[in-house]
């Protein structure tokens, strides 16, 4: 019994501590919009054309995102196809595990449904917290993902970012107000850009996760319509049979 109890107190004040060291930065808000086809478009184009060379989504085929995304077969063989020429395949890559895994250390994860695993505030975060790290083999670590392996493969968009640790008041150097970043080399795109850039791509990685949502946003709109119209109907034969009764 007193080991227990000793065994207790000690898991409680390992959980204080934790606590007390906090849980990490705080995750950014990635509000990404399902109901916007055409930043599910742009995502698309920045998955297969950023992500796709190492990452697979072996769950999603090429048609089915063209019929969901409102894009037609030919644009999608022409603007989204580079590893496979038919439609209906899925979306695999070329690039084996075993040599992935000696080349990166690890093999890169199939994303066809990370954003269900991880959520997006979480993928978000990532994508805009690459930092530059001498001591890292790929010369970038991760703010949300600390001795990440993944090289920074939107660099050119977001340019580089250097890590600074922040004052008491959370707008310095130095101090304990959490790390920050802070663009040291600009990208192709501005910031305001790149984040929306990144926050396309995890609306679409949001929708590769559950793609019948799509569905059930538009089947939900006339479900609600229906049940107004079944309501207004109720009401009117309600008050038609209590006239007489009043």
């Amino acid at each position: 019994m007193n080991k227990l109890i000793t065994a207790l107190v000690l898991w409680a004040a390992a959980s204080l501590v934790f606590a007390a060291g906090g849980h990490g930065p705080e995750k950014l808000d990635a509000n990404v919009n399902l109901g916007n086809k055409t930043s599910l478009q742009r995502g698309a184009r920045l998955f297969v054309n950023y992500c796709l060379s190492c990452h697979s989504a072996q769950y999603m085929r090429y048609n089915r995102m063209a019929t969901d995304l409102g894009l037609s077969e030919d644009v999608v063989k022409a603007n989204l196809m580079f590893a496979s020429d038919k439609v209906g395949d899925t979306m695999t890559i070329a690039m084996k595990p075993e040599d992935a895994e000696q080349w990166f250390g690890v093999a890169p994860p199939d994303l066809s449904v990370i954003a269900r695993s991880r959520g997006a505030d979480w993928l978000y975060s990532f994508l805009n917290g690459f930092y530059l790290d001498e001591k890292r083999p790929t010369g970038v670590n991760n703010l949300y993902f600390p001795d990440t392996a993944m090289p920074h493969v939107l660099a050119e968009l977001q340019g580089l970012q250097v890590k600074h640790e922040a004052d008491a008041h959370g707008d310095g150097h130095g101090g304990h107000g959490g790390p920050v970043l802070e663009l040291e080399s600009p990208g192709k795109l501005s910031p305001g850009e790149y984040r929306q850039a990144t926050r396309d791509l995890v609306a679409f990685l949001v929708y590769m996760g559950e793609p019948a949502k799509l569905v059930r946003y538009r089947i939900g709109f006339w479900v609600i319509a229906f049940l107004l119209v079944l309501l207004v109907a109720a009401y009117l034969m309600k008050r038609e049979y209590w006239k007489d009764v009043h």
